[in-house]
């Protein structure tokens, strides 16, 4: 008998959730650094190599097999990321020092790594020619699902006896579930082609038809994402440290206020052309991280959220612009490629600030040194909005963003 697959506007969905799980995973360990920082005896700049790392594995990982998918097919990549990722979750599980937390999330980063090229590029096979939510969909996901396992962790941390037992056996349990999903209910959209060993040599490959519009994005792509990266790593150590909160949901309530606004933001900009999407993205972005600095500086909390609300507004319009800008036009067999770069630009404004704020704020302090980390955001969002006010293609040349 026939093996029954997903229908083609299923599968697309199905994709789409996969990959949300996929990124609530990676942000699951984000409250919880602040309850592994006690029990094992580090501080900030500890905290932040244990973020890094994964970060740094997921960069050579999507250098290494970003693209892999575009010659052996999609499902094979996914299953395969799939259960690595479950084994992640289990080191998580086994953790009793710094050691396994730095194993973890090399191997969750490796995983991650892989799986974002391929579920991205799947999204672009399986949507509708005449309603295509591929770049919306991959813009969105990064903020919701990270929102997602953040605030997931800090309500067990809170509420749960056992939560990280509860959260990662959890996740170990649904990784497995989908990988196999994956081999038997989704369609392959990518047929093989020659030159799978050449891709695993490590390179960033932008098609020569997207490398301009890849130049234009590059600074909103950077500025956006090391703002994530600093709420991800010391975002609920800021709200303990400065504001004196030590509720991990609050901790963790700050990384939904500007990833899960992150998709508002997109699904707010779907409609609108893709520079101008950037464009007010960038600028309202830069006005959040405005606000950031300032509520450090007057110690308000409420300001505190707020500014990072409007950050996230921003994130999520400026990163659909880029997003739809970058993969317009893209022929199928280049998409993975294409998205491993993207991400991995993306990915190194994600991990490599943070890291640098983490060793600064050891000799700064925390404060000072996310109000300068700010100031350096800002001046890299308007960077990028003067690059495509010179840049951008004419209105009438550029279609609707989602």
């Amino acid at each position: 008998m026939p093996r029954r697959q997903l229908g083609r506007p299923a599968a697309f969905w199905a994709v789409a959730v996969l990959l949300v799980l996929v990124l609530a995973a990676s942000g699951v360990p984000s409250p919880l650094y602040r309850v592994y920082a006690e029990q094992f005896g580090f501080g900030s700049g500890l905290l932040t190599v244990v973020f890094a790392v994964y970060a740094l594995a997921l960069l050579v990982s999507l250098l290494v097999v970003g693209g892999l998918s575009d010659h052996v097919g999609r499902r094979p990549v996914l299953a395969a990321a799939l259960v690595l990722e479950a084994v992640s979750m289990v080191l998580f599980l086994a953790a009793d020092g710094v050691g396994w937390l730095l194993a973890a999330r090399v191997v969750q980063g490796f995983a991650t790594g892989a799986m974002t090229g391929a579920f991205g590029a799947a999204l672009l096979d399986l949507q509708r020619a005449e309603k295509p939510l591929g770049p919306l969909v991959n813009s969105a996901a990064p903020g919701f699902g990270l929102s997602l396992g953040a605030v997931g962790a800090g309500m067990a941390v809170e509420w749960l006896p056992a939560p990280t037992d509860w959260v990662f056996g959890t996740l170990t349990a649904l990784c497995l579930a989908a990988a196999g999903g994956v081999l038997v209910l989704l369609p392959e959209t990518s047929p093989r082609t020659p030159g799978a060993l050449a891709s695993l040599r490590p390179s960033v490959h932008v098609p020569p038809a997207q490398r301009r519009a890849f130049v234009v994005v590059l600074p909103c792509l950077v500025a956006t994402w090391a703002l994530g990266g600093l709420y991800a790593s010391l975002g609920p150590s800021l709200v303990s440290t400065v504001y004196g909160v030590q509720d991990h949901l609050v901790g963790s309530l700050v990384v939904l206020a500007l990833n899960g606004t992150g998709l508002v933001g997109s699904l707010g900009m779907r409609g609108v052309a893709p520079a101008r999407a950037m464009v007010v993205g960038a600028l309202v972005f830069a006005g959040g991280v405005a606000g950031t600095v300032t509520a450090l500086a007057v110690g308000s909390l409420a300001l505190f959220f707020v500014a990072a609300v409007v950050s996230g507004l921003g994130f999520g319009s400026a990163f659909l612009g880029a997003m739809a800008t970058v993969t317009r036009g893209v022929e199928p067999g280049a998409r993975a490629g294409l998205l491993a770069a993207v991400f991995t630009a993306s990915y190194l404004g994600f991990s490599l600030p943070a890291i640098a704020a983490g060793i600064a704020a050891t000799h700064l302090g925390l404060e000072r040194t996310a109000q300068l980390y700010g100031a350096g955001v800002i001046a890299l969002a308007l960077v990028a909005v003067a690059g495509l006010a010179v840049q951008r293609r004419r209105p009438a040349a550029v279609p609707a963003a989602g």
